[in-house]
């Protein structure tokens, strides 16, 4: 069976850290997020794939290749233009078209079981399956309603709770028969969600839900970035965290240095080549991305620190986010929810205060935030 990544997404709720980069390559405990949706579609045996870019697809295709490291054979289908999920789709028709193919978001957590799954799709024997994950707050999500039978009977676009018939979530993990391209126009922007199961409901043509308890986060926002992050640390989610397991949930990378009176917290994850420097503390669930001089005396507790740049002596990264090549110098301060964007500076003594976001590139100095 031959696979689809949707990889194409601009990932806009994620900014500042989208900024310099595509969803898809945000990390999650130090891998592209798009890098575990691969580790799991190769733990299926689901081999054949091709990914649709738009945003930043040079970064892709430089990072993944053609996906040997993965055991993938992977290919792209670049749209100069976004053309919808389903037109993205419809664009790579000539790989996915002669059988059963699976669709799978290439900017969401999950370990779903996707044997299971396709076993599921092929005993309902309907055109289409959609994944569903049940949520807490429908008015986040396009909810779905299903019968008994698992047959899709309607759709709510992000309800208010009170006004929710269903708490079903669209997971954007789909499986189709090929016969489903002919219901999909050529050329044009064209949506799942919006166009294509609309339309299958108004033929009658009868298509499922596949309702699942496996873990799904579709990483929708920066909470919901920070939250997968932590779940992954946890094993909430079954993903590999890169690294030596160097004492319970404690991951270190190669080339790292972790000097005298460093204090580690679990859960934590260190990437490649970082030097955690004396009575430096690592209060988990902590990630700290490859080539991060993490100085004396300073303290991370509920923090994300992507690859490269520097947290000073005496400074704390206290449930904040900071993307790559970040400096953070002497005393200062990045605080609970604040997000400090790629190549930024933040001068000594300076305080981020909570829910600050801050543009990449910035240089900020003390007393201004």
């Amino acid at each position: 069976m031959k696979t689809m990544i949707l990889a194409a997404g601009l990932g806009t709720r994620l900014r500042p850290l989208t900024e310099s980069i595509s969803k898809p390559m945000a990390p999650i405990v130090n891998k592209p997020v798009m890098e575990h949706i691969l580790e799991l579609l190769a733990a299926h045996g689901l081999i054949k794939v091709i990914a649709n870019l738009h945003c930043h697809a040079e970064a892709i295709r430089a990072y993944f290749k053609d996906g040997s490291l993965w055991n993938i054979e992977l290919s792209y289908s670049y749209e100069e233009q976004l053309r919808g999920t389903a037109g993205g789709v419809k664009k790579a028709a000539g790989f996915l078209k002669g059988d059963t193919f699976l669709i799978i978001s290439g900017d969401a957590l999950t370990d779903l079981n996707l044997t299971n799954l396709i076993k599921f799709h092929q005993k309902q024997g309907t055109i289409a399956t959609i994944v569903l994950t049940q949520v807490e707050d429908p008015s986040d999500y396009g909810v779905v309603l299903i019968d008994e039978e698992n047959q899709i009977t309607g759709f709510q676009e992000k309800p208010p709770r009170e006004n929710a018939l269903s708490n079903l979530a669209n997971s954007g993990i789909y499986v189709f028969e090929p016969e489903i391209f002919d219901l999909i126009p050529e050329g044009v922007f064209y949506d799942f969600g919006r166009d294509l199961f609309p339309l299958l409901l108004e033929k009658k043509i009868p298509f499922c839900g596949y309702t699942h308890s496996d873990y799904w986060n579709d990483v929708g926002d920066l909470e919901m970035y920070q939250q997968g992050n932590f779940d992954a640390l946890s094993g909430k989610v079954k993903v590999k965290i890169p690294g030596t397991l160097v004492q319970e949930g404690i991951w270190v990378g190669e080339d790292c240095e972790i000097q005298e009176g460093v204090i580690m917290a679990p859960p934590i994850c260190i990437g490649n080549n970082c030097l955690i420097k004396k009575n430096a503390k690592l209060l988990g669930p902590v990630i700290i991305g490859n080539d991060t001089v993490v100085d004396e005396r300073a303290v991370l507790y509920k923090g994300i620190k992507w690859g490269s740049g520097y947290i000073g002596k005496d400074a704390s990264l206290i449930g904040g986010i900071m993307g790559y090549a970040t400096f953070l110098k002497d005393q200062s301060a990045v605080l609970q929810n604040a997000v400090v964007g790629s190549g930024c500076v933040i001068e000594g003594g300076t305080i981020i205060h909570s829910s600050v976001k801050v543009m990449p590139n910035q240089i900020v100095e003390n007393d201004r935030h």
